[in-house]
């Protein structure tokens, strides 16, 4: 089995489906993926993964305030956020984190949010969900200020060997998304080939960033398998063990997730 450990099937582009996400779903079933990790990453988006994973014995969710999806007049309410995530198919807070690199005027509106997130996970005891973009610092320093015992995944991965090396002596995983599969990520894949085999998560962050040769199409689930087979190629390790490490690694890391 291999696992989506990241997707947003709220938002997915159905047409090749006709519409219809149980086909898109069973299209990622049939080449042997097993679950589905659906990310919220506003308010309105809550009630909607939740559903989503009420209706599919496969699909999981996570509840947050993504980084970009902040505004001034709002600021993310711890209360709400650990209410929220109290549900027997919410296995993890976020998408949550710091994104420097589209709003950098809005750092201290992310970082408080930021903040928001891991006392959250430190009453619930549940992993977070980081998106990072041009914040290194900033990210790993409320990490480490948060010492979290469950720890959480550096989602679709983008940054260099000293950041992913920090975050996995913290304990946390790294995921890495179709942009590893991208011609001009040669840095990513230097990242990829060093990460521990104990460490790795595998998605699709669908329906963005879709792999080759799907590149410049809608992502979707089934896509994971793509980039799996890539890893396991770049990584000189059998497409089999690939697949039954990271699925060992998201039930470590997301054990709610059964």
């Amino acid at each position: 089995m291999l696992i989506d450990s990241h997707c947003h099937l709220d938002r997915l582009d159905l047409t090749a489906h006709e519409g219809s996400l149980d086909a898109a779903l069973d299209a990622a079933r049939a080449r042997g993926v097993g679950k589905f990790l659906c990310i919220g990453v506003d308010a309105d988006s809550a009630p909607v993964v939740k559903g989503l994973a009420e209706a599919h014995g496969d699909v999981y969710c996570s509840v947050g305030i993504h980084p970009l999806d902040l505004t001034r007049e709002k600021p993310t309410d711890l209360a709400w956020l650990v209410q929220a995530v109290n549900h027997p198919r919410c296995v993890a807070i976020g998408e949550t984190g710091l994104d420097y690199h589209y709003e950098p005027d809005m750092a201290e509106q992310q970082q408080t949010s930021f903040r928001v997130h891991l006392q959250a996970a430190q009453q619930t005891g549940k992993p977070v969900i980081i998106h990072t973009r041009a914040a290194r610092a900033d990210t790993l320093a409320l990490l480490d200020e948060a010492d979290l015992p469950q720890t959480g995944v550096l989602h679709c991965f983008t940054e260099d060997w000293d950041m992913a090396k920090a975050a996995l002596d913290m304990g946390y995983y790294i995921s890495l998304s179709g942009i590893v599969t991208f011609r001009n990520a040669e840095a990513l894949r230097d990242v990829a080939r060093r990460i521990p085999a104990d460490r790795l998560l595998v998605e699709t962050d669908s329906p963005y960033l879709a792999p080759v040769p799907h590149r410049g199409k809608p992502n979707e689930p089934q896509f994971v398998c793509e980039v799996a087979a890539f890893l396991s190629e770049l990584r000189g390790e059998s497409l089999e063990s690939l697949w039954e490490n990271t699925t060992a690694n998201f039930h470590r890391l997301f054990p709610d997730a059964v």
